[in-house]
């Protein structure tokens, strides 16, 4: 039984790292402890409880969140701290050893964080650590639909993954796949429609590994939540390419509001080294999945995943990747360099990257990635599109999305309050002072 009445009043921070769904989940977190009377601190106010959603993508991403805490704990020494996330559930002896924390919660606990919150609140005392330890046996789903601080929101459609590969904890940090009934996510569609949302983006591990819980398709959900009134975009948030059907591609190119925008992880464009990774696709079928895209939408922006510097990818191999990306039509390379992470399969792999070398080949596909994104916004200047815009900080210039993810600026000067949340017609001019985004006119 949870008792709201300690929490009356109670101030919280947060702060979460790493991917979309962690940043979806700490928002649902946050709106649940809302309804029970906690608020949000301000600068400069001292919080009662602190909740800290980690990542543990790299030996970088384990860093910063050690910072994070320590930080925390100094700025409010006071408060019930809570450390939940991929770091916690692959670190709890480190986590739980650290000075001020007081609940360290793993991937399978973390559905029932409130719940471990309130007793440790009501009781504190020395720092808990709950934690399922056997990936097999993490099976819970927390179920997340919520927007923090942004106008879209972000709807956590499965968990998990199955996949494995070799230089990836995923699967030891947040368990098997697994996902919610599409009735029980177009509810939540709904509710977000009912609030006022008009995009959502559909989060996840592995989404397109959606139905191994409730045998249903991933497919079938995207169809279902198109038909949701009152939501006027989707955003798929990545899609591995071995489960992006011909089926998804066409029903996205004619649906009333999935957007033309994927995201989709390639990791290498050389054979050898996607073997090595135990992906589960070749290069081909890659290529031959965004020529599909291309094929039916052509105004499609590919956001593509790429890892440098991993364990066997030697500088012929580094060649293949880049000569692939070259000739690839996409939009964006998120480039990623390899990050070693202990109990995975990649350490067996006797060949290894340089930092130096992870540097200047991060760097190319970097300079390579600019290349494409200002050649495929450059396309549209002139243009006319509708933009869905979010709120701007005081005296900054407003933000906004095309249909197919270019960003759009608004200068202040033209910027209106009313404008948060809407979608509007503008005009698509020159590139912005730092070509991040293209400058827009109201109305052409």
């Amino acid at each position: 039984m949870i008792d709201t009445s300690a929490f009356q009043g109670k101030r919280a921070v947060y702060f979460t790292l790493g991917c979309k769904l962690n940043f979806s989940e700490t928002s649902t977190f946050a709106k649940m402890l809302q309804e029970m009377g906690v608020q949000t601190v301000t600068k400069g106010e001292q919080a009662d409880i602190c909740l800290i959603n980690t990542c543990s993508v790299t030996e970088v991403a384990d860093h910063k969140c050690r910072q994070a805490i320590h930080r925390l704990v100094r700025q409010h020494p006071n408060a019930f701290v809570v450390v939940t996330g991929c770091y916690a559930q692959l670190k709890p002896e480190q986590v739980s050893k650290i000075e001020g924390v007081d609940l360290v919660l793993g991937a399978n606990e973390k559905a029932n964080l409130i719940q471990f919150l309130s007793d440790g609140f009501v009781n504190r005392g020395a720092a808990s650590t709950y934690m399922t330890q056997k990936t097999k046996d993490i099976k819970t789903f927390a179920p997340s639909c919520s927007r923090g601080n942004r106008t879209r929101y972000f709807l956590k459609v499965q968990d998990g993954c199955d996949y494995f590969c070799t230089y990836c904890t995923i699967p030891y940090a947040r368990g098997f796949s697994r996902n919610p009934t599409i009735a029980s996510l177009v509810e939540q569609a709904e509710d977000a429609a009912r609030e006022g949302g008009k995009e959502i983006v559909l989060t996840g591990v592995n989404i397109g590994d959606f139905g191994k819980t409730t045998g249903e398709r991933f497919i079938d959900l995207v169809k279902a939540l198109d038909a949701v009134e009152g939501i006027s975009r989707y955003r798929i948030s990545s899609l591995e390419p071995d489960l992006l059907s011909e089926e998804l591609i066409d029903f996205c190119a004619q649906s009333r509001a999935f957007m033309p925008h994927f995201h989709i992880p390639l990791q290498s464009g050389s054979d050898t080294v996607l073997k090595l990774m135990h992906r589960h696709y070749d290069r081909q079928l890659f290529a031959d999945k965004i020529q599909r895209i291309k094929s039916v939408m052509p105004d499609a922006f590919i956001g593509v995943d790429v890892m440098v510097g991993c364990r066997g990818e030697t500088p012929e191999c580094f060649e293949e990747t880049y000569d692939f990306l070259c000739g690839l039509d996409v939009t964006q390379l998120h480039v990623f360099p390899y990050s070693e992470r202990p109990g995975t399969a990649a350490l067996k792999i006797s060949y290894k990257v340089s930092d130096a070398d992870k540097r200047e080949r991060s760097k190319r596909l970097l300079d390579l990635s600019d290349k494409k994104t200002h050649a495929f916004y450059q396309r549209y200047i002139g243009k006319k599109a509708e933009v869905l815009f979010e709120k701007a900080p005081r005296g900054k210039a407003m933000h906004g999305f095309t249909k197919n993810y270019i960003r759009v600026e608004l200068s202040p000067a033209d910027a209106r309050v009313e404008y948060d949340n809407q979608l509007m017609t503008v005009c698509l001019g020159d590139f912005n002072h730092d070509k991040t985004a293209l400058k827009a006119r109201i109305n052409g």
